[in-house]
């Protein structure tokens, strides 16, 4: 599943390395690197990363065709 999960944990707002990303919410570093790469994962972990990052799950879980279509839309 796409997701842009890495990118909120590196950015200048978090700036979280794995380990504390998953300490934070209370899954291993395991977890974190499959969810970053591309694993699909619970909705209770969908939610605390949402939470976490005060994000709507929406914005930062998605399928390709959202992502078709967004591009579609930026390109036109």
């Amino acid at each position: 599943m796409k997701n842009i999960v890495k990118y909120l944990r590196r950015s200048l707002e978090h700036d979280m390395t794995q380990e504390e990303l998953a300490k934070a919410i209370g899954v291993s570093r395991t977890t974190i690197s499959a969810i970053e790469n591309g694993a699909s994962t619970s909705d209770e972990i969908v939610i605390k990363l949402a939470n976490l990052f005060n994000k709507d799950p929406r914005e930062i879980f998605f399928d390709n065709c959202v992502v078709s279509v967004t591009t579609q839309m930026t390109l036109e």
